[in-house]
C-alpha cells in the first residue's frame, strides 16, 4: 500500500505541473472575486508546505529560500507581500525538484515514526507516511482551488 501512496504523490504532482503550463505569468497574480489569494500564492504554498513536510517526515534538507514562510505560509496573503515573489518558472522548477525527491522515497520510509507527533488543530500525525498522505491531500485541495481560480479568471 505504501508504494501506491508514493505513486499517487508522483501522479498528483505531474498533474499539477501539467495544469500550470497553460496558465500565463499574468494570470498567476490575478485575485479572482471570491478568493483570498492568487494562483501564485497557492503554488508557493504547496512548495512551502511540501518542503516543510518532507523535512519533518524524511529529514530532507530544505531547498527553498527562508522568505517563503512570509510569502506562502498559512495566513499569508499576496496583498501583504513586501518582497517580490518567485516567478512561474522558478515555482515550476521547485515543484519538479520535489517530484524528483518523491522518487527517492521507499515504502519503508513511510513506516518511520516522526521524532514527535505533528499536531495540526485536532489532527495528529505520528508516522512519516501519515504526514506524507496528508501532504498529498493538502496539495490536491490546492490544485482544486487553482483550477477554480483559472475558471473564475476566464
Amino acid at each position: 500500500m505504501e508504494k501506491s501512496i508514493i505513486t499517487t504523490g508522483k501522479v498528483l504532482r505531474q498533474i499539477l505541473i501539467g495544469q500550470l503550463q497553460d496558465i500565463s505569468e499574468n494570470q498567476f497574480d490575478i485575485q479572482a472575486k471570491g478568493f483570498n489569494n492568487t494562483i501564485r500564492w497557492n503554488i508557493g504554498h504547496i512548495v512551502y508546505w511540501t518542503d516543510k513536510y518532507s523535512k519533518l517526515s524524511f529529514g530532507f534538507k530544505s531547498t527553498i529560500p527562508p522568505e517563503y514562510e512570509m510569502l506562502f505560509g498559512t495566513g499569508t496573503n499576496p496583498s501583504e507581500w513586501v518582497t517580490t515573489p518567485p516567478s512561474k518558472e522558478v515555482l515550476i522548477e521547485q515543484l519538479k525538484a520535489q517530484l524528483i525527491r518523491f522518487s527517492e522515497l521507499t515504502p519503508e520510509m513511510l513506516d518511520i515514526n516522526l521524532e514527535s507527533p505533528f499536531v495540526m488543530g485536532p489532527f495528529q500525525f505520528v508516522s512519516s507516511g501519515e504526514l506524507f498522505n496528508f501532504a498529498l491531500m493538502h496539495e490536491a485541495i490546492h490544485l482544486g482551488v487553482i483550477s477554480s481560480q483559472v475558471k473564475a479568471i476566464q
